[in-house]
């Protein structure tokens, strides 16, 4: 089995679920008491957070870098970067150190691509749903991709970092959610991604009439099949 090398802390409240799906991915695989192997390095999400208020990406990037080449030198073989935002440095953290950055919207985008859907809704970050680095993986595919309009995005990304980065699901939240997700259906989209790891704890695929894409779920089956050498 493949050792991986979980970077989490960002935030910890769905990291815990990536640690958990992807033992279960495994055990389901192999039963018994076969599990994954994996090491997580957690950040401080607040120092983060001030890297992304200013966009001092390249900051960031140092310190996955130094995070992934820890968990490089004690064994780790793949890097899963347990946040959507931050895969907008993926290839260059690959770059830097030269082990596969298993990318959760390459992953994501397959799921969609195996649904047949052609236009699909992104909700996330403001970063994920406005720069190029999740949506090229989908337009690459043929896939359209429709985002809310500004004063939604404003207030998703609100919600994201100050409340669930706090671990805080409301209903009112919630209702926001599903309100923005029919109006992405009225622009024509077929399917909505949770391209952000904590929107699957605020709603799940019973809440809506159209098919939901949990980045978080899909990027820790690609994980588990990385883990497998599937």
């Amino acid at each position: 089995m493949r050792i991986l090398g979980l970077i989490g802390g960002i935030s910890w409240v769905s990291t815990t679920d990536y640690y958990k799906l992807i033992n279960q991915g495994i055990n389901e695989k192999l039963g018994g008491l076969e599990f994954a192997e994996c090491m997580i390095y957690s950040f401080n999400y607040g120092d983060i957070k001030r890297n992304n208020d200013t966009e001092n990406w390249d900051n960031t990037l140092q310190m996955l870098t130094k995070a992934s080449l820890a968990m490089k030198n004690s064994g780790a073989e793949a890097i899963i970067l347990c946040a959507n935002t931050m895969h907008l440095i993926a290839d260059r953290l690959e770059q830097n150190v030269q082990l596969p950055v298993i990318h959760i919207a390459t992953a994501t985008a397959e799921a969609v691509g195996q649904k047949g859907l052609k236009k699909v809704g992104l909700l996330g970050t403001k970063f994920t749903m406005e720069r190029a680095f999740f949506r090229d993986k989908l337009t690459e595919r043929g896939i359209e991709v429709v985002i809310p309009a500004d004063a939604d995005r404003e207030h998703i990304h609100y919600t994201i970092f100050e409340e669930f980065g706090r671990n805080i699901f409301t209903e009112d939240t919630k209702q926001f959610y599903i309100n923005a997700i029919r109006k992405l259906a009225d622009q024509g989209a077929e399917g909505i991604i949770l391209g952000c790891t904590e929107i699957p704890m605020l709603l799940n695929q019973n809440d809506v009439d159209m098919p939901l894409f949990d980045t978080m779920l899909i990027h820790a089956q690609a994980a588990v099949r990385f883990a497998l050498d599937e």
